[in-house]
């Protein structure tokens, strides 16, 4: 599976919801999959197309501005685009060319939390935490916890939760309010069998594009192990 763009529905500032324009955003990666950067652009009929760097980081720090952008399937941005006279919404690596003002993450080696040697028959153990921002209905909650399956029996303080394996590396993780309950942290335990990586990328992705699809806005990836 490819890693697609991220988009969203910017509302009007006078309130309700009206659409005055899109976003679209894209994270770079460093090798193991933490965030390194957002690119990002937006467009209002009136504008075009321009930088959004303003907008993307608002959304991370104004509450305000998080209340106005909403996470959107590409489908739903490109049916609003052409209601706003934007006509065919281009394709991604058009989109992509629009991306000029990067925005680096800081970035700090893995905290090594838990054991330091992963369980017998693992070539690694790694932890991720996946922040995302803005808040979860009842019946979002509810819908994520059936998807995943999530019991009472789930770890301490998760808010849902689920497991997996795939090509012989397992995955377990964890929903929960972090930071005060200002975002919601997704921690994710991987067990690999080998050194390949493709399946703590594809893993790491559809989780994110789940909670994305249930109205959770993606902030940043961590690792700490």
């Amino acid at each position: 599976m490819s890693i697609d763009l991220d988009y969203h529905l910017v509302l009007s500032r006078q309130g309700g919801h009206e659409v005055e324009g899109i976003l679209v955003e894209e994270f770079t990666r460093h090798d193991d999959f933490t965030t390194a950067g957002l690119h990002s652009a937006g467009w209002t009929p009136d504008a075009g197309w321009s930088s959004s760097a303003a907008l993307s980081r608002g959304l991370r720090t104004d509450p305000d501005v998080l209340a106005r952008v909403v996470p959107t399937a590409r489908a739903d941005v490109a049916s609003a685009y052409r209601s706003l006279g934007g006509g065919h919404l281009p394709s991604e690596a058009v989109l992509r060319t629009y991306f000029r003002d990067h925005q680096p993450f800081a970035t700090a080696p893995p905290l090594r939390l838990g054991p330091a040697q992963p369980p017998e028959g693992f070539h690694e153990r790694r932890v991720y935490r996946v922040l995302f921002a803005k808040d979860l209905r009842a019946d979002q909650l509810a819908a994520l916890r059936a998807v995943w399956r999530t019991t009472d029996g789930s770890t301490a303080g998760s808010a849902a939760g689920g497991h997996h394996e795939r090509g012989g590396d397992q995955f377990a993780w964890d929903m929960r309010r972090v930071g005060h309950t200002l975002a919601w942290g997704l921690d994710v335990t991987v067990l690999m069998r080998t050194g390949a990586t493709e399946t703590v990328r594809s893993t790491l992705t559809d989780l994110t594009n789940l909670l994305r699809q249930h109205g959770l806005i993606a902030l940043t990836t961590e690792r700490f192990s």
